[in-house]
């Protein structure tokens, strides 16, 4: 029965091999498909890294223009917290939606 299997095939460096090769591909705790699942998150991390980072330089360009500016930050806090001045008073036009 032995001798119908090819010589290759019942080689001792074979059977490790491939005993190796399943082992890694099913049964191991770092696997091969965990491997590729972790260098695809990585992979995702540092492209939300790289967009945090350049949302952060653009706020603190942002943060240096008001701070040098006393009217554009006085544009800023009456466009984006609706402040105004003490005897002011603000209307906010909200455009109504027309339902279809």
């Amino acid at each position: 029965m032995l001798e119908r299997i090819p010589r290759i095939f019942r080689s001792f460096y074979f059977l490790v091999t491939a005993a190796f090769l399943v082992w890694m591909f099913f049964f191991d705790e770092n696997d091969f498909i965990r491997q590729y699942q972790m260098s695809k998150k990585l992979s995702d991390l540092e492209e939300e890294k790289e967009y945090y980072l350049s949302k952060i330089a653009e706020v603190q360009k942002d943060r240096h223009e008001l701070m040098s500016n006393a009217d554009l930050l006085e544009k800023f806090a009456r466009e984006k917290y609706l402040m105004k001045r003490p005897a002011e008073e603000v209307f906010i036009v909200v455009p109504k939606k027309e339902d279809k």
